[in-house]
């Protein structure tokens, strides 16, 4: 059985990774598996992999990202890097101007 902070938790990051992702985006082209290891270095919690890819694919479908295969310099498979979109950051700044006003709510500002 969960508790509530453990529910809380799961609600407010592995429910809403798009916005984490569109975050991370915001500094820099990335590419999935860059993505889930900078989420899990920079918010301290870790995605599963198939979750990280199935939101990055529905933001690019929904054109939020972009995303573009490069090749590697040092004969690696070539990746697939998303960039955010003006569409992409207009959702992030929703997102977060949204979270902030239910945060300024539940301390009664």
């Amino acid at each position: 059985m969960t508790t509530p902070m453990e529910r809380l938790r799961n609600k407010i990051t592995k429910e809403v990774l798009w916005l984490y992702i569109l975050r991370l985006l915001k500094e820099r082209p990335m590419y999935a598996y860059e993505l889930k290891e900078r989420i899990k270095e920079a918010f301290n919690f870790e995605p599963a992999t198939v979750s990280s890819y199935v939101v990055l694919y529905k933001l690019e479908k929904e054109g939020y990202v972009t995303a573009e295969w490069q090749e590697s310099q040092t004969g690696k498979p070539s990746r697939k890097y998303y960039k955010l979109t003006p569409e992409g950051e207009k959702l992030l700044e929703d997102g977060i101007a949204f979270l902030e006003d239910m945060v300024s709510k539940l301390k009664g500002e």
